[in-house]
């Protein structure tokens, strides 16, 4: 068995176990239970027990590999084969009880990205993905749309609520895509939004200032689907920047055209 499939397959196992956790513990969130990282930048415990559940299975199985996970700091020193995970991505969400969250999880061999998960416990909806062997939901083949007309395409986007020094430059790419696309959506999981891109029920997404392990796996979704994923000037270092460009491939160069001109010299 290859490292990328061995890594899918124990992938899987961990999302899965962190995501009973959180469907189990939404309904008895209570406010005790949640803190502040920073500016709207909250964890609850639920987090953390998720992480817990998806390290121990990750370090069982891999235990030469290093990890860097949202919860867990410091980061471990990186090695050649690196995992990045999200044990809950749409914490303000979870919090509200409002199910738009999931778990994501990306595994990195040599700088490239080899396998992805992102589960949805509350929809039951298992997105995977594999270097050179597509992308499913729930073991269907997945494909990005065939939309290529901007006006009628269906854009996702996020807030940088850890970069508020951002927002003004955030609200005028706001104001460029709200003016040329069909409709935008802001639900909250980047990683869910990439999924959504990559199973074709988005024709797009943009968002700035992200972590590694919210655009991981998702970004291997869109890869395998068909789609493309780069930075806001079309350069495939996303994951180092943190700013994030993704569709199918006529919309992607349509949001690039678009947003590349307005974020030189500003980023």
């Amino acid at each position: 068995m290859s490292e990328s499939k061995r890594a899918l397959e124990v992938a899987v196992r961990a999302a899965r176990a962190g995501g009973r956790i959180l469907k189990r513990r939404m309904a008895g969130l209570r406010r005790s239970q949640f803190s502040k990282k920073g500016p709207c930048d909250w964890v609850t415990e639920v987090d953390k027990e998720s992480e817990r559940a998806i390290l121990k299975i990750l370090r069982k199985e891999f235990p030469g590999h290093s990890i860097k996970a949202e919860e867990s700091a410091p980061a471990e020193a990186a090695q050649p084969r690196q995992w990045l995970i999200d044990p809950l991505d749409g914490t303000v969400n979870y919090m509200h009880r409002f199910p738009m969250f999931c778990v994501s999880i990306g595994f990195v061999e040599r700088g490239k990205l080899e396998a992805g998960v992102v589960y949805d416990p509350v929809r039951e909806e298992l997105f995977t993905a594999r270097r050179g062997q597509g992308a499913f939901l729930n073991g269907r083949r997945i494909r990005v749309t065939s939309c290529s007309v901007f006006d009628e395409a269906l854009v996702a986007t996020g807030f940088p609520f850890r970069a508020k020094d951002k927002m003004d430059l955030y609200i005028g790419s706001f104001r460029k895509v709200f003016l040329k696309t069909g409709s935008i959506r802001r639900a909250g999981s980047a990683a869910l939004d990439l999924a959504y891109v990559a199973c074709g029920r988005m024709d797009g997404f943009w968002e700035m200032a992200l972590q590694p392990w919210d655009m991981a796996a998702g970004a291997l979704l869109i890869q395998e689907a068909g789609g493309r994923v780069t930075d806001f000037f079309g350069r495939p270092e996303f994951l180092e920047q943190g700013h994030v460009l993704a569709g199918n491939r006529p919309i992607h160069r349509k949001l690039l055209r678009l947003l590349a001109p307005y974020f030189r010299g500003k980023i």
